[in-house]
């Protein structure tokens, strides 16, 4: 369905439980260069955009093509419309049948006259369509701003817009200048343009000089607003399956005990004879250690209620900045051989301060040495087995029926915030971000609300492990608080959210505003000792989307 719905559904099934796929609406990208085949490119823009009349979710509604053969391209394809036939859509020799619905209709026409005051040249066949019916002619809108509603508007009808570009570099921006992702197609006979474009362009499916082909060998899906999951192939099957161990009875999440109180007047007063100094650790963003945007604290208290350190009470702005960091970041064009060595080096120098951080631990947790220290191990065996997994989360190649090379490619999902679990304190934290970091995407973490000082030292290990500025930022405060504005920032693709119930519902309803993927825990405990639960592939795919790509072959 559209967007709009989708976001309904979202909203509607939030802290049920219940699994989600959606593929929604979308404003195609059919980019075409100046070396392509414009006979084909002509065919192929029927299928894509006049086909069932163009109420088709995957319609490829924007032509965007090298100015050197727009002009023709323009000419070729309205010779093309005065050929096409409508009238009734059962009868099979008719192109372009009827529209689904007066109300729908009346949109199309709405939208088409909006464009035209905006200042596009609208041009339609000489013939005129049926009378009688729910009809609209084909259209054809040149002269558009990329900016104009009709480039930028899913109108589901025969109306196709055309905007030109004079380099690849160009074009991809202009492909990627949407709010959807569902589909893009590219038309050139240099197959090492069109790979690159295909992996550049936001799309969870990219027809290489072919538009319009589907498999069940093969998943379908979106990007961004044109919704999650994916049908068809391999990956729509993870749809339907969930771990045997999700499907065993748990414990839920118990509510955090000795949690940071709402307000800097709540904080515990220091021991007598702490050193009078500032022990309050900072939020770690963009690579740097900086205060809170209100200067507030928190106080964090040992196994026995002593105040063992304070920490920084982010809010909305510090989301607000390490969100723009983590998009500055640049990490998914990173090779993942580099981010593998990067996770490597981390792992070597937690190792190195491995009695450190297990005092921190038993003094915190009130555990005993032994416990402490095997944590700090686990956390290492964590960031190894992760950079292991960093070069060799490979993609697959889809058995369709035809005369052609299905790729499916996994890809980072972008910038995922992490409301990360409070215990145990370093491998939870570890064990939830650094598969998304592994995989290329940049992250914003939100550290245990219990026990976050674990959080705050790590960041000390990142300074001095080449991580570069933005992967990883890491936010204290009042993780629920912290959690929903990041549910509800339009510019995070992505949400974990390990917690209890009613944060999982927060998250999931707050999450509507731009249909960003989230996986949260719906209060069930997660045994993040368990090589099962706690690492593995489930992370991985979630950490990831699935883009195929069809590369046709033969003369």
């Amino acid at each position: 369905g559209s967007t709009e719905v989708g976001r309904i559904i979202r909203t509607a099934t939030a802290g049920s439980g219940k699994r989600l796929s959606l593929e929604l609406g979308g404003k195609s990208p059919f980019l075409v260069y100046d070396d392509a085949d414009l006979d084909s490119v002509v065919e192929g823009v029927v299928d894509a955009i006049w086909f069932n009349q163009g109420e088709v979710c995957c319609a490829g509604s924007r032509i965007l093509v090298q100015e050197s053969v727009a002009e023709r391209l323009a000419e070729k394809l309205k010779a093309r419309l005065e050929t096409l036939r409508m009238g009734d859509p059962l009868d099979k020799s008719v192109d372009i049948g009827a529209i689904i619905a007066p109300v729908q209709l009346e949109k199309i026409r709405r939208l088409v006259e909006e464009g035209e005051r905006d200042g596009a040249t609208i041009w339609q066949p000489s013939w005129s369509a049926p009378e009688e019916g729910w009809f609209y002619p084909p259209t054809l809108c040149t002269d558009v701003h990329p900016a104009a509603t009709i480039a930028q508007v899913e109108i589901f009808g025969p109306v196709v817009v055309q905007m030109s570009f004079r380099t690849p570099d160009e074009s991809v921006e202009l492909a990627n200048n949407t709010r959807y992702g569902l589909a893009a197609s590219v038309w050139t006979e240099n197959l090492n343009l069109a790979l690159d474009v295909a992996s550049r362009v936001r799309a969870g499916t990219v027809w290489i000089n072919c538009t319009n082909l589907f498999d069940a060998a093969s998943g379908f899906g979106g990007f961004r607003e044109s919704g999650f999951g994916r049908e068809g192939g391999r990956e729509g099957l993870w749809e339907y399956v969930r771990p045997r161990w999700a499907a065993e009875p748990t414990e839920p999440e118990e509510p955090v005990e000795g949690a940071p109180g709402p307000a800097p007047a709540e904080t515990p007063a220091p021991e007598p004879g702490s050193p009078p100094i500032d022990r309050t650790a900072k939020l770690y963003i963009g690579g740097r250690q900086v205060r809170p945007d209100h200067g507030y604290s928190l106080a964090v208290l040992d196994a026995a209620g002593r105040v063992a350190g304070e920490v920084g009470r982010g809010n909305r702005k510090d989301v607000r900045n390490a969100v723009e960091a983590a998009h500055a970041a640049g990490w998914r064009r990173v090779t993942a051989h580099h981010r593998a060595q990067v996770l490597y080096y981390v792992g070597e120098n937690l190792a190195a301060r491995a009695g450190e951080f297990a005092d921190r631990i038993a003094s915190l947790t009130g555990r005993e040495p032994d416990d402490a220290v095997r944590e700090v191990e686990r956390s290492i065996d964590r960031l190894f087995h992760y950079a292991a997994w960093a070069d060799k989360w490979d993609g697959a190649v889809h058995r369709t029926p035809l005369r052609n090379v299905t790729l499916a490619m996994p890809e980072p999902v972008g910038v995922v915030g992490v409301a990360c679990p409070d215990e145990p304190p370093l491998l939870g934290f570890v064990s939830s971000v650094m598969p998304l970091v592994a995989l290329g995407n940049a992250v914003v973490a939100v550290a245990s609300q219990r026990w976050p000082l674990l959080a705050t030292d790590f960041y000390q290990v990142l300074e001095t492990s080449d991580v570069p500025d933005g992967v990883l930022n890491i936010l204290t405060g009042d993780r629920d608080e912290l959690t929903e504005v990041l549910a509800a920032h339009d510019d995070v693709d992505g949400l974990w959210y390990f917690g209890g119930a009613e944060g999982s519902e927060a998250v999931e309803r707050l999450s509507a505003g731009n249909l960003k993927r989230t996986w949260v825990s719906y209060g069930r405990r997660r045994d993040w000792w368990d090589p099962l639960q706690g690492a593995g592939e489930e992370f991985l795919r979630h950490a990831t989307e699935v883009k195929n790509i069809w590369v046709p072959y033969g003369e």
